[in-house]
């Protein structure tokens, strides 16, 4: 029989076993997972969740998959007034990882090119990538439509 992992624990120790996952990847409700021992995981989670570097999936014969943020290709940037970058990049919804003198996003030619126009320092780098979560509690930031309805000079809140 499969073991089914139904539960996260967060900041898990003690794990059994190990999942390495990128970012996208780590954000799941039902998928069949691969162990590095080679054993076969079901995760059915009651609702989508974005699994953080560390975590670890439970399953209900108690045992705990370690969660492991695969390298995979994004841009370093550093410079000058990262914070003015920072909230450019944030502003475009894209999940940023940020350090004292870095930060990091998935490859985009887009982004590179428009941070490269703020004067930003960018470079291709293969990392882990383990970005901050959203804003009020949620593990992801998600995109959304400023549409027709909020013109340029009707204010609107982000608050849910």
């Amino acid at each position: 029989m499969i073991p089914t992992a139904q539960k996260v624990v967060p900041n898990a120790h003690d794990v059994t076993d190990h999942v390495t996952l990128d970012y996208d990847a780590r954000f799941l409700r039902r998928k069949m997972l691969k162990t590095q021992s080679g054993l076969e995981v079901l995760v059915d989670l009651p609702k989508t969740t974005s699994l953080m570097d560390g975590d670890a999936l439970e399953t209900n014969d108690g045992l705990r998959i370690g969660i492991c943020a695969a390298p995979e290709p994004l841009l370093e940037i550093t410079g000058q007034g990262l914070h003015r970058i920072a909230w450019h990049i944030g502003n475009r919804h894209t999940p940023c990882q940020i350090e004292d003198t870095r930060l990091f996003i998935q490859q985009n030619h887009v982004m590179a090119q428009m941070l490269a126009q703020l004067g930003a320092h960018v470079r291709a780098v293969t990392l882990p990538f383990t970005p901050e979560g959203g804003a009020y509690g949620h593990g992801r930031t998600h995109g959304h439509d400023h549409g027709a309805q909020h013109g340029p000079d009707t204010a609107h809140s982000h608050e849910h």
